[in-house]
């Protein structure tokens, strides 16, 4: 049978992995591919350090270059995270004739237009399956199967170190500290959990989804973001009473011909699908013009599914389907977005507010006054006297009817303000 030469650069627990499913399931893989996929190179930063697949001697290196320059190489699995030397390195790879499957979700977001822009000029392809939702195979469908539609709108759960702690917490109790360590401990979360808990990776991810579904070429760093390192326990709590559970939610919507996005902590109604995704899944809802709504579930991280989707489109790339797709779809190319963005400030929503306020008369109409002033009308209001601390203050929480988001923000300014309000403790969305 005949044989494509691949390779692996970045040799962490996603490139083991594609190591492993390269090796133990050839055989599989040749069927699909028509052909042998022969491992001829993974290059490591570190030579002695242990890993926990066994490799060929001759086919382990620390020397990218051996990659760049092997005619017979002619896929590149590239594994390695961050900004610098990925872009370097995948450059590299393209010029020297080769095409290239990453996982690197950061690299899409902030580079895709000049790597795909330079992938066309060579004749070359780029894969990026795995870079968002891991084994989820959300990139081929939304670019692809769904293609028949104008996407209406998208929701998901893409990180699954947040979703783990929040579940973690929302159903069995544990603090922030213990579901963080408990995330670093299986391999969920990194030593510095940052990019994961503070909304990073789930914008970065947003960002290239709203490409592929709208056409928008959004800076992913002026999409709002919130994560979940400053949520309150209390308000999981407050939040279940109300029949919801939060997680956090990558947004993205069509309003008016112009696009919405942002990412953060949103209440869900329980048992919409949504709300029941837990520990380390990711989940996509998305609502076509054509096809109406579809949900998409299942492990969006780890490294046997994020390296599902790796072989992937290492298969489609030895085959050819991907060259065929990449050409045609002219993903990240100069010209004209399909789609504008919108205000974010004029994003309606419902919302959470919980309060910290003095025990005493005429504080809710306080309240409700100001919320008026701004046009915002009250759902529903919860007084929490159970909570209340020994200087009389006592949680209040009140949902709201739509409203857009400059009248919330207005609002919860001037509010602050108020004597009988200590603080304004948390404003959360709540996902229709």
């Amino acid at each position: 049978m005949e044989k494509t030469g691949v390779a692996i650069v970045g040799m962490g627990t996603v490139g083991a992995g594609v190591a492993r499913l390269l090796y133990d399931q050839g055989d599989r893989i040749a069927r699909h591919a028509g052909r042998k996929l022969w491992l001829t190179h993974a290059v490591v930063r570190d030579l002695k350090k242990p890993r926990d697949i066994d490799l060929p001697a001759d086919v382990v290196t620390d020397d990218v270059q051996k990659v760049i320059d092997d005619d017979s190489v002619k896929v590149v699995a590239q594994l390695i995270g961050g900004i610098e030397p990925a872009r370097t390195i995948m450059l590299k790879l393209l010029e020297a004739g080769k095409d290239v499957v990453t996982a690197n979700k950061a690299l899409m977001a902030q580079h895709g237009p000049e790597l795909f822009d330079r992938a066309r000029q060579l004749g070359r392809a780029i894969a990026f399956e795995a870079s968002v939702a891991g084994g989820i195979p959300i990139v081929a469908n939304i670019s692809q199967c769904l293609s028949a539609n104008q996407i209406v709108s998208l929701q998901g759960i893409l990180n699954g170190t947040s979703n783990y702690i929040i579940t973690r917490m929302d159903l069995e109790g544990a603090s922030y500290d213990e579901a963080v360590k408990e995330a670093q401990e299986l391999g969920y979360a990194e030593a510095d959990p940052s990019m994961d808990v503070d909304g990073t990776d789930a914008v970065q991810k947003l960002a290239i989804l709203s490409h592929l579904a709208f056409g928008a070429r959004p800076d992913w760093t002026k999409i709002p973001k919130r994560g979940i390192d400053q949520l309150d326990e209390a308000d999981l709590r407050y939040a279940r009473q109300l029949g919801f559970r939060v997680k956090l939610i990558a947004y993205s919507k069509l309003v008016g011909g112009k696009l919405q996005l942002l990412v953060g902590p949103m209440l869900i109604k329980i048992g919409t699908p949504l709300a029941e995704v837990r520990a380390n899944y990711n989940a996509v809802s998305a609502i076509g013009d054509a096809v109406g709504p579809v949900f998409f579930h299942g492990q969006g991280a780890g490294q046997m599914p994020t390296a599902s989707a790796v072989v992937a489109d290492m298969i489609d790339m030895a085959v050819g389907r991907t060259k065929i797709t990449f050409e045609t779809l002219e993903l990240w190319a100069e010209g004209q977005t399909r789609v504008d963005m919108g205000d974010p400030g004029d994003l309606e929503g419902k919302f959470y507010l919980r309060f910290d306020v003095k025990d005493e008369p005429n504080v809710l109409a306080q309240i409700a006054g100001v919320l008026g002033k701004h046009e915002i009308s009250i759902a529903s209001v919860y007084q929490h006297d159970g909570d209340a601390t020994t200087e009389g203050i006592v949680p209040l929480v009140i949902v709201t009817h739509l409203s857009a988001e400059k009248n919330a923000s207005s609002a919860i300014k001037e509010l602050d303000q108020l004597d009988c309000v200590k603080k304004v403790a948390e404003r959360l969305r709540i996902l229709d």
